[in-house]
């Protein structure tokens, strides 16, 4: 059924529903939102219930940041399980333990607030709206501790409803519209493109690809893209990539394909993951399309490289670095360093070393990779291929990583069985050229600890 006209729908029970409760056509005008949510726990009708939910979502938009807050306070408060229902669905499993009982104890511990969420988003609009409803939840989680439990059932139906089946993968081209180019523009977060002849040098040439994946109920709002290259070799550099001026080649002279660029576009479907069938659906696509592509890797920041650099150059102790060592990295303190052609061989030679600790012996508090875009690659089941010193010479490169980038390579045939090894032991693909920088061991002291 065509969205629009689901929507329609949708929108015609609404107003129906609404004239029939007597709601106000204000949302501003409704009652607090918390009141709407027991109601529309309570309401069977679909039009009534349809009505509320729309009513109860607009009246949460309408609302000041601090009635939001309230509302995300009582839906952790008074929208959890009901404790009595689940005490006797206890005793129930407790008597007799079979599949009718745990069946009553699986829906009785569930929290209300997910047949909420539920019932909201039969609101047109309402996935979007439900979306940015965790926006807010995530604005605010770090100091209220107690909407970890909402996040945690937002989390828990979103990974539903925005699984691979519901999702659908589209190319954007020069050509597509262009309110879909200008959110391109406006949510690229790796490599910010600078104005319209920068987002054509991207999408217009025969050596270029960007693929989105997008949702039935958020319309021609994208949810995740990714931006390739098509080359003939595997890039160490994004300059090259990027420049406007460049001589583009035929796509049939191309053997590498170069994920350079993956961008999340929704804050409140963090943690949602989809990237990695994104990557392996534009694969699998690129592939059939231009038979004649036989590498296919990204071109990869490394965002919390600078950081732990900084904290292992700080310590007293390191595992990783030496006196002589923090003698040649003192040169990263110096305005322009990564144009003194005198000191790069030496920077560059224990950068890669320390950068090749960074991604293979380095853990987080979970005891997984301490960088965040290591964790998504490797999880995806792609090798630690090649370090690139100064691939990204930007002020946000330098700033990140002091200019480094990384590629990971996704080998068809090995993609299966690195996840596995990674998922299962934590084991860390790499190639041979990365594992040959690493220093001997030193004896250990406690890792300084981040957490992911």
């Amino acid at each position: 059924m065509p969205t629009s006209f689901f929507n329609d729908l949708l929108q015609t029970l609404t107003n129906r529903g609404r004239t029939f409760l007597g709601l106000p056509p204000d949302p501003a005008l409704t009652a607090d939102p918390s009141a709407l949510a027991e109601q529309l726990l309570s309401e069977r009708g679909e039009a009534s219930g349809v009505a509320l939910a729309q009513t109860l979502l607009e009246s949460y938009a309408a609302a000041s940041p601090e009635v939001r807050l309230g509302f995300l306070r009582v839906l952790a408060e008074r929208f959890g399980a009901d404790r009595a229902k689940l005490d006797r669905a206890l005793e129930a499993f407790r008597a007799n333990p079979d599949d009718d009982t745990i069946h009553g104890l699986h829906n009785a511990a569930e929290a209300r607030r997910q047949e909420l969420i539920r019932r909201l988003n039969l609101a047109p609009g309402g996935t979007a709206a439900l979306v940015r409803m965790r926006e807010d939840i995530l604005e605010h989680l770090r100091d209220e501790p107690a909407l970890r439990s909402v996040d945690s059932d937002f989390r828990h139906l979103f990974s539903s409803w925005f699984n691979r089946g519901f999702l659908v993968l589209r190319p954007i081209e020069w050509s597509s519209p262009a309110h879909i180019l200008e959110k391109i523009i406006r949510y690229e977060a790796v490599h910010a493109i600078s104005d319209w002849d920068d987002l054509r040098g991207r999408l217009e040439p025969a050596d270029r690809r960007c693929f989105a994946f997008f949702h039935p109920q958020l319309g021609d709002e994208p949810l995740i893209f990714v931006e390739v290259a098509l080359t003939r070799e595997i890039p160490g550099a994004i300059a090259p990539l990027l420049a406007q001026k460049r001589q583009p080649i035929r796509a049939e002279e191309a053997t590498t394909a170069v994920f350079y660029s993956i961008s999340n576009t929704q804050k409140g479907l963090a943690a949602i993951s989809f990237g990695h069938f994104l990557i392996k659906q534009v694969v699998q696509d690129l592939k059939r399309d231009l038979p004649n592509l036989k590498t296919f890797v990204t071109l990869s920041p490394v965002p919390g490289f600078a950081g732990w650099l900084n904290r292992e150059r700080q310590a007293e102790v390191s595992d990783v670095l030496d006196e002589g060592d923090k003698a040649v990295l003192a040169a990263l303190d110096e305005p322009g360093w990564h144009e003194d052609k005198d000191k790069l061989p030496a920077l560059r030679k224990v950068v890669l070393q320390v950068a090749a600790h960074y991604f293979l012996k380095a853990k987080s508090a979970r005891g997984t990779p301490v960088d965040p875009v290591a964790r998504f690659h490797l999880g995806n089941g792609a090798r630690l291929e090649k370090l690139d010193f100064l691939g990204d010479p930007s002020p946000k490169g330098l700033k990140q990583s002091h200019g480094l980038m990384v590629n990971y390579l996704y080998a068809l045939d090995d993609i299966e069985a690195n996840h596995e090894a990674y998922a299962r032991a934590g084991d860390i693909i790499a190639a041979p050229a990365i594992r040959k920088l690493l220093k001997a061991d030193k004896p250990q002291r406690a890792l300084a600890m981040v957490t992911d």
